[in-house]
């Protein structure tokens, strides 16, 4: 406060000499002079702030009154104008210096979105099918430790056993047999990546194992139908006149004829089956039937094969007669140092086993064609 330091200097030389009650009598009244001079001070310099203040919001009215005006000559349907008018506020802020862009407003659709935008993956891989029915569903299994495995066919041999009169030779029969072998060999299949793409993609590296077995069975399927139909017994079976449901029953017939009577399976391409089943005549109501989507001719059931049994094609047999040899079994390897796995970061995952196949007794299975004439 103006003065303050003068009127204290004043009041201490005012205090010397004189008595404890005469020096506070001198404060108080000394303190109660400063508050009236505080107060008297504080309300002039308030007024003067009133008085500023009034002053800066003349002008701010003055100028909004101003804008306002400006805004009121805005016309709509101005382009340029529709700018200023939607940017007012934007100008207003305006300083020396300063810029400002205006944009057109437009619907917004996904081109607004820059980068990359959220996806939902499926991770089950939607792969091929497999093949419906395999070789050695049908077959037996036999193990052949060493690789070659031996068995004993009976063949025709000569006399026979008949009735003997008395005083006469009895018959004699002659049995003859063949020892057969059957080597094992390797059916088998690679598929390499990298270990980027099983560290980055494991979704899809995940469904190689299974890609590989449906395609190893494929390969065993091609090799075995080869050596099944070279094996197998040809038909004599013709189908003029007939039915392809009645060649099969004739087939069976045949087969039961030869003592065959355990024949279990027929084997046709989805289409004949399905043949079959639209082509049934009536008379054949007792001997085709169709029950909880098994279809049976004369009792014998009837199963679809699809891409290793060539068109128009079929099997009918005893399949207990039929042996799928294996010396090692189907196996599922991975290996990172094979060839030059290490140094390229990659993986190899081999499929394979040590397999053969054989038709043990030949008149047991019949091969047959529906186009036969």
């Amino acid at each position: 406060m103006e003065g303050l330091e003068k009127e204290l200097n004043d009041l201490s030389v005012k205090l010397e000499g004189k008595t404890s009650t005469e020096i506070k009598t001198a404060i108080e009244s000394f303190e109660t002079k400063m508050i009236e001079k505080s107060k008297n001070e504080l309300n002039g310099l308030k007024s003067e702030m009133e008085l500023e203040i009034k002053k800066v919001q003349d002008h701010a009215d003055k100028l909004d009154v101003k804008l306002q005006e400006k805004k009121a000559e805005i016309k709509e349907g101005d382009f340029l104008q529709n700018e200023i008018k939607s940017n007012i506020e934007a100008i207003k802020a305006i300083k020396k210096g300063a810029s400002f862009q205006t944009k057109a407003v437009g619907n917004m659709t996904i081109a607004n979105v820059s980068g990359s935008t959220p996806k939902t993956y499926n991770l089950d891989i939607v792969t091929l099918p497999n093949q419906s029915v395999n070789i050695e569903d049908l077959a037996r299994p036999v193990s052949a430790d060493n690789g070659t495995y031996v068995f004993t066919r009976e063949l025709a041999g000569e006399g026979s056993i008949g009735a003997n009169t008395e005083g006469s030779a009895k018959s004699q029969r002659d049995y003859d047999f063949e020892a057969i072998d059957v080597t094992t060999n390797f059916i088998a299949g690679i598929a390499r990546y990298s270990k980027k793409m099983r560290n980055n993609l494991s979704y899809i590296v995940n469904s190689i194992p299974q890609l590989l077995r449906r395609d190893y069975y494929k390969a065993e399927n091609t090799a075995f139908q080869t050596l099944l139909s070279a094996q197998a017994t040809a038909s004599t079976e013709i189908i003029t006149g007939k039915t392809k449901a009645e060649m099969l029953i004739n087939e069976i017939g045949k087969l039961q004829d030869a003592d065959y009577n355990e024949t279990n399976y027929i084997v046709v391409k989805p289409t004949d089956y399905l043949s079959i089943l639209k082509t049934a005549k009536d008379d054949l109501a007792a001997a085709v039937t169709y029950d909880a989507g098994i279809l049976r001719v004369a009792g014998v059931q009837v199963l679809k094969a699809s891409n290793w049994l060539p068109a128009n094609k079929y099997y009918v047999g005893d399949w207990s007669r039929v042996s799928k040899v294996t010396t090692e079994g189907l196996s599922l390897e991975f290996s990172e140092t094979e060839g030059s796995n290490f140094v390229n970061n990659n993986i190899t995952a081999r499929i394979e086993a040590q397999v053969g196949f054989v038709v043990e007794q030949p008149s047991a299975v019949i091969y047959g064609d529906f186009t036969a004439v």
